[in-house]
Formats: C-alpha cells, structure tokens, sequence
C-alpha cells in the first residue's frame, strides 16, 4: 500500500537535486575559469619581436644629438657703414667666386681713400724734401770741415816755421807759443766739427727713419683703406649657394653686420652637442655612427669645444662621405660615438627595453615553446646592440619587445 509522501521530504528532495546541480554548474565554471587563466597566460609570437644572442665584437657608444651644417661656409659682413643699394641675386642662387652679390653706398669710403691716398704722396714728398735737405746740410758740414782742415794744416805750418826761424836766432819765444796755441785750437775746433759730422749723420738718419715710417704706416692704412673698399663691394668668396641674403634696399648697415652667406651644398659636416656628464668619453679621431632615416653614415671627431654651454658640450664630426644624399643642411640627427671596443661579447639587439646599464627582467624562449623571465645583466650599447654581462647564453631566443604588461609573470606560453 503506497505511503503519502510528506511535504517535507518533498522540499529536502527539491533542496537536494538543486545542490547537485549547483554543485555541477560550479564545477563548470571553476573549469572555465582555469581554462580561460591557462589561455590568458599565453601570447601570440607575431605581437613579439624574438632575437637571437650571438657571440660578436661590440663597438661601445655614447649618445649625441647633431646638426647636418655645409662643410664651407662663409658669412659676409659689411666692412663699414652704409646702405645697401641694389641686390643682384636671391637666396638660393648658385654663384660663381667673384660674383657680384650686393652693391652698397660707398661714397663716403672712397672718399676717405682719395684723402688717404693723397696723404700717401704728401709723405712721400715729405721724405724726399727730409732726404734732400740732410744731404744739403751734411754736405755743408763735409765742406767746413775740409775747409778747417786746411787751416789747421796752414796752423801746423805756421808751428814749424816759427821753430825753425828760433833755432837761427830770427824768432822769439812768445811767437811760438801763440803759434802753437793756434795749432791747437784749431785741432780741437776741427774734431768738434767732426763729432758734429757723426751726430748729425746719426739724428738725420733717425729723422730721415721716422718719416719713412710714418709713410709707410700711411701706405699700410692706404692699403687696409683698399681692402675695406674691396670688400665691401660684396662678392661670392668661393663658389657654392646663396643662403642667406640681406635684401633691405636703403637700409642702414652697420660695420660688422652680417650681409650675405655662401655655403658649398655638395659637402657637408655636423656639428654635435652631448650632455657633459658623457663629454669625457669624446676624444679627438673617435668614430661616429650618423643615424639618418634608419641609416648609417659613419665620421669621426674632429674637434671638441673647450668649454660647457647650457651643459652641454659641442664638437665637429668630419663624414667618411660628405656628399650622401641623405645629407640636408638644417636636418638634426642621432649620433653615436664610440668609446670603446669589446671583442667576444655576447650581445642583443637594442630595443625599447633598454635603458642604460643595470639589471633587467626579460624574457627568453624555451625548447617547449615557453617565454621564461629571467633576471639579466646588461653592459655597455650602441646604436643596434647590447653587452650581456650575464644571464642569457649565445643562441638563445630573447624577446627584446618591451614586456612591462607581463612583468608579473614567471612564464608566458606562446600561441
């Protein structure tokens, strides 16, 4: 006889076939979860950039920044003041060596040259009067003394006849003396001619240097007076590109100020600038690595600046080849300067992941298809590579894409 099943073991069947199936659908979904934690793990191999480590020479570098610049240059300034007055040319032209570029007033500067040179020849026809007018004197000078030569030997003369007559008895004593007095009077007059002769030779010539040198300082103004007047008929120094050019028609230029520029646009150089805390791994002749447009145009160091501008110190970089066609004036440009060479290093290429010398976390590739993080030593760089100090063995596979989104994971699966 069948039993009336009570309401309470209805409801405790209800409650137990409802756990069971909880308890399945939870199952399932712990499942999921773990399998969508286990898939979540891994990445995809085309959103990575994998590189092998390799034994190699590692040529180590430091960063610069630089500046393409024409290898001649030449900037022309006003050499007085003035005004320009016509213009023969614009920025951009090809000139030749000598072309007309400007022309400027310059009356006031040829004037002062036609005084300067009048000056000139009122010197010279003061050094021919001066030369004229010691020889006359001298001459005169010359003339007394032989004149009082002849009178001191006529003196002389007097002496020795005045003797002669005392030794016969005919003279007298007092005669002799007043002839001998004479005699030697007119020596000592004689030499005093003489040391008069020499002296005046000697301030004559002095005079006579001291406006030759005062000519010869006109002449040299007259000449610099010349040069200005040449210059500042502005003209190509050499043949090359007009680029810049001051085209202010009738306004006043001052001396000094800059006129026009011809650069050689077929040769270039750069001029570098690095932070002084690196600026003494530069040194004279060390080659450089010029980044341009993911090339690589090499150089060397051919000057450092002395001093620190703004912190930073500059220097000139003479190209291997000064006429690539990579090469634009204006156009600022990565530089790498090495310092060093390290033979036999294992080496990765450089990526977004490296920042300077120190510990990284990177991942490398494992035999079963595995990323594995690892704790990695790098040294020194350049533009393409990186020293590993330690850490990763030669051939190994290693991610050098920047992996900052993973850096908790210990290892990644590749899908």
């Amino acid at each position: 006889m069948d039993r009336e099943i009570s309401k309470e073991e209805i409801r405790k069947a209800t409650f137990k076939k409802w756990l069971t199936g909880g308890g399945i659908l939870l199952a399932v979904v712990i499942a999921m979860v773990i399998l969508f934690l286990s898939l979540n793990d891994g990445i995809k191999s085309k959103e990575l950039t994998i590189k092998a480590a390799e034994l190699a020479t590692l040529e180590s570098s430091v960063s610069a920044s630089g500046k393409i610049v024409p290898l001649y240059e030449q900037a022309i300034v006003s050499p007085v003041s003035t005004k320009i007055m016509e213009v023969y040319c614009n920025e951009g032209d090809e000139v030749e060596a000598g072309q007309s570029l400007l022309k400027l007033d310059l009356q006031s500067t040829e004037a002062d040259l036609r005084r300067m040179s009048d000056e000139v020849n009122m010197k010279k026809n003061e050094i021919e009067q001066t030369a004229l007018n010691n020889a006359t004197y001298l001459t005169d000078l010359e003339m007394r003394i032989k004149a009082k030569e002849m009178s001191v030997s006529h003196l002389r003369a007097e002496v020795a006849n005045e003797r002669r007559l005392d030794s016969i008895g005919s003279g007298t004593g007092d005669r002799i003396r007043e002839a001998e007095l004479a005699y030697s009077t007119g020596q000592l007059e004689l030499e005093q001619l003489k040391m008069q002769l020499e002296n005046e030779k000697k301030a004559h010539a002095a005079a006579f240097r001291s406006k030759q040198l005062e000519g010869s300082i006109t002449a040299r103004n007259l000449e610099a007076m010349q040069r200005t007047l040449d210059d500042a008929r502005v003209k190509a120094p050499r043949k090359g590109t007009v680029t810049y050019l001051n085209k202010s028609l009738g306004t006043s230029i001052a001396t000094g100020e800059k006129l026009a520029v011809v650069s050689d646009l077929s040769h270039f150089k750069i001029n570098g600038e690095i932070p002084e805390t690196n600026s003494g791994k530069l040194s004279v002749g060390s080659a450089v690595n010029v980044r341009i447009n993911r090339n690589t145009i090499k150089g060397h160091i051919s000057n450092i600046s002395p001093q620190s501008q703004n912190g930073m110190v500059e220097f000139t970089v003479l190209l291997d080849d000064d006429t690539d066609k990579l090469l634009r004036s204006g156009l600022r440009t990565d530089l790498n300067v090495v310092y060093d060479v390290h033979d036999q290093v294992v080496r990765i290429p450089n990526g977004q992941y490296f920042q300077g010398p120190g510990t990284y976390a990177l991942f490398v590739k494992t035999d079963d298809n595995t990323l594995e993080r690892r704790s990695v030593t790098l040294g020194d760089s350049n533009f393409d590579y990186v020293e590993v100090k330690s850490g990763i063995k030669p051939g190994e596979m290693v991610v050098i894409t920047d992996m900052s989104d993973h850096k908790n994971k210990k290892t990644l699966k590749l899908k």
